[in-house]
């Protein structure tokens, strides 16, 4: 029984599985495409065979293992990274296991493959003084100035995510009473996020200076919308510039994600019921919610100080034995 080659298999999990089939989404779809541009490369140059001529069997579960190896010794590919390329391989085997059932033996020696364990990192978020040194930062007496002013603003109080952010346009922002944003979150979910008085009044003069009602809310220079490239390259900007006037601003690793971040901590300090932050956030689960509660000190030193210590005097311990002691000191 003759199989389909691998680019036929490839084109097709593209063309019907992810696009007609599960409908993926834009984001989906490029992650996918991304690491089988990787993937295929890395085969072609193992095997010797151009992309066009690699055959399914070419990509065992062997080559995989080696190439996940290789997005993070020589690519420099986080574990995070890494696993969700090993999440479409898998999507993609899992595709040709229910279509050629004789490669299915080869399939699932791939499916099999685990998910790396990675660190789970307390959350890096921004203080008070720190969210008010950065949102100093922009020139405001320029247009990109007060472009970025309003953009940090906008994602400092909302906490939304950087593809959110980038795709608003100036008709999803509703004023008047009840003033919101809205957007097609993750998942496909239409979001409605509140707007303080002071965010909405700032975002209508935006508007109001941009006179341009319809297009993107935060365009580039060239009029076009902004890419998450040039967004996180705002906003490590800005937070080198705020590190002059807030040290603890140096060195610290600030991306668009945590200004989330930032967002879901100032509503827990404010007294915010979990669930409602998981609801403002767009997630999916308020268990996700639980990683601020974590990263809070506040909620920790809270504790600690109604703890009461016990009166037991401490001492240090010292071995009574030469084994003993040579263990200690090891």
């Amino acid at each position: 029984m003759r199989t389909a080659t691998f680019p036929a298999l490839l084109q097709r999990f593209f063309t019907d599985r992810l696009c007609v089939q599960m409908e993926a989404s834009r984001h989906t779809i490029a992650s996918y495409r991304d690491t089988f541009r990787l993937l295929i490369r890395y085969a072609g140059a193992r095997s010797g065979k151009a992309p066009t001529k690699l055959e399914v069997g070419d990509i065992d579960a062997d080559m995989v293992a080696n190439f996940l190896i290789h997005v993070e010794g020589s690519r420099g590919n986080a574990v995070r990274s890494r696993n969700a390329r090993l999440a479409a391989i898998r999507s993609f085997f899992r595709y040709v296991a229910m279509t050629e059932p004789v490669l299915l033996h080869h399939c699932q020696r791939i499916l099999a493959m685990p998910n790396k364990r990675q660190e789970k990192r307390a959350v890096t978020f921004l203080d008070a003084d720190e969210i008010a040194a950065l949102l100093g930062s922009p020139d405001r007496a320029t247009w990109v100035g007060r472009r970025d002013h309003t953009l940090l603003l906008l994602a400092l109080q909302t906490g939304l995510r950087a593809s959110e952010l980038v795709n608003l346009n100036c008709n999803d922002v509703v004023f008047g009473t009840g003033a919101h944003v809205k957007c097609l979150g993750k998942g496909r979910k239409d979001r409605r996020t509140p707007l303080r008085r002071d965010t909405a009044r700032l975002i209508a003069g935006w508007i109001r200076d941009r006179k341009d009602s319809e297009g993107p809310l935060f365009p580039s220079i060239r009029g076009d919308r902004l890419s998450r490239d040039a967004l996180e390259h705002l906003v490590r900007k800005y937070c080198a510039k705020a590190a002059q006037t807030c040290p603890s601003l140096e060195g610290k690793r600030v991306t668009p994600h945590t200004l989330r971040h930032s967002t879901a901590m100032e509503l827990l300090h404010s007294g915010v019921d979990q669930a409602v932050i998981a609801l403002w956030l767009g997630h999916e689960s308020v268990e996700t919610t639980q990683i601020y509660i974590h990263a809070d000190m506040r909620l920790k030193e809270n504790a600690l100080r109604q703890v009461t210590a016990p009166g037991v005097k401490s001492s240090r311990y010292r071995p009574d034995d030469q084994l003993l002691a040579f263990l200690e000191s090891l």
